[in-house]
């Protein structure tokens, strides 16, 4: 049987999806939430060693909570995910005619004809019959199943490397430049980082550029105004 010769190896931004989602949600989080609390801290005109141990302690405990969420939220994927193959593995056992007639009628409705596409199910059976339902019945194929170690250690690096370039900002930034210099920073970090995940996801740089300075510079006025309001008050 002559087998078709593949003339290159594609590559799609879809295999990315996974590490990508987890990279950008977790370097976004860390130059926010670990500048929101820079800023806010030296709003109240805290010493500039007081800040730097603060902004120190958001970046673990927001490493740590990125981890952890992420972990959980994917390992429950994952339990859901399984349930469903194992539930498919226990019909293709016990009904495994009708579990053809369904997965031939996936393809019917993709537009191949019936005979087609009973032809097209009962080959994709012979080889994996679980794999071909799990693809097209479930949508769960190699480059979308959930990894929850993956996730937790992406998410905790990320996370940890964008906390630590406001951290820098507290090191290198005169006490009396502090909040202006911080903010300025972590804003074009954060228009830095929604370019690069843009570039890597094949998303529009433009948007994504603007839509994550917009929010970063939301948090920032945000909590720097409730950090002036609790220093003057106390």
């Amino acid at each position: 049987m002559n087998r078709p010769r593949r003339l290159h190896k594609e590559s799609h931004l879809v295999d990315r999806i996974g590490w990508l989602r987890a990279a950008v949600l977790g370097a976004n989080d860390g130059i926010i939430s670990t500048a929101s609390l820079i800023v806010g801290v030296a709003a109240a005109a805290a010493k500039q060693n007081d800040v730097l141990i603060a902004g120190v302690a958001g970046l673990v405990a927001g490493a740590m909570s990125m981890a952890a969420g992420e972990y959980v939220s994917v390992s429950s994927q994952s339990d859901t995910e399984k349930a469903d193959l194992a539930r498919e593995r226990r019909e293709l056992r016990s009904n495994p005619r009708a579990e053809l007639e369904e997965l031939a009628e996936f393809y019917v409705k993709r537009g191949v004809d019936l005979d087609l596409a009973r032809q097209v199910a009962a080959q994709l059976k012979k080889k994996d019959a679980l794999g071909a339902h799990a693809r097209d019945e479930l949508g769960i194929s190699q480059m979308t199943t959930a990894r929850p170690v993956q996730a937790a250690l992406t998410s905790a690096v990320t996370f940890s490397i964008g906390a630590a370039m406001p951290l820098l900002m507290v090191v290198v930034s005169p006490s009396t430049m502090l909040v202006p210099v911080t903010s300025a920073a972590s804003l074009g970090f954060l228009a830095f980082l929604g370019a690069v995940g843009a570039k890597a996801g094949g998303a529009n740089i433009l948007r994504a550029t603007i839509r994550v300075t917009f929010w970063g510079a939301l948090a920032l006025g945000i909590t720097a105004g409730i950090g002036k309001l609790f220093g003057t008050i106390l």
